[in-house]
């Protein structure tokens, strides 16, 4: 069974205080569903609590906007590989591990549009928390963030457990089921699957 991301937070913090240098770059990486985002924030909260900075910057204020997906033909398949600003975010990523101070975007999942210069990082950050589908990717310009992780943690999450989470997911989002189960599997799902199957090893693997 997955387990609970405080559970989680708690058994990977060890990892996390064991690696050198001023400031760590940690990939948080998993399918659509996985549970990247609460595993992120609580492995924060757990490193604050520990007395160390830590900040999370999540990939998906990297999304383009709906209208250049309409313009590209992509907006059905808004969450895959294509539909976002990798080579921007690889730059600020670079930009961070460099311990730059940094603005940067976030994506407001309610009014679904990134919002620009919306989140604010320190260069005295110690931690840095990156979350998303794509930051272990195989592919061009993705596998080029490999070097850059401190730490890489993969998410492992049964396929029927991700499934589920995503009906629910557009369900929680006021659409019928039929469209929650047609957005599910004609998106959602093939990304997952693209995640579980082309990623580069990961250095710690955890359930969720």
């Amino acid at each position: 069974m997955p387990s609970r991301p405080e559970d989680t937070a708690q058994t990977t913090l060890p990892h996390l205080l064991a690696l050198k240098g001023s400031r760590k770059l940690i990939a948080v990486a998993g399918p659509p569903g996985s549970g990247k985002s609460s595993v992120s924030a609580a492995l924060c909260s757990e490193l604050r609590q520990a007395g160390r900075s830590a900040a999370v910057v999540p990939m998906d204020g990297f999304h383009l906007d709906n209208a250049i997906l309409m313009q590209r033909g992509l907006l059905d398949r808004k969450g895959a590989p294509p539909s976002f600003d990798a080579a921007g975010f690889l730059h600020l990523v670079r930009r961070i591990a460099a311990g730059e101070d940094v603005i940067y975007p976030v994506f407001d999942r309610d009014r679904d549009i990134a919002i620009a210069g919306a989140a604010h990082l320190p260069s005295d950050t110690e931690f840095v928390l990156f979350e998303g589908n794509y930051l272990l990717l195989k592919d061009a310009p993705w596998s080029e963030l490999r070097p850059l992780w401190a730490q890489a943690i993969a998410i492992d999450t049964p396929r029927e457990v991700l499934a589920h989470r995503l009906l629910q997911r557009w369900l929680d989002h006021g659409l019928p089921e039929a469209q929650a189960v047609a957005r599910r599997d004609a998106n959602d799902m093939p990304n997952a699957d693209l995640v579980l199957a082309n990623s580069l090893p990961a250095d710690l693997t955890i359930s969720n």
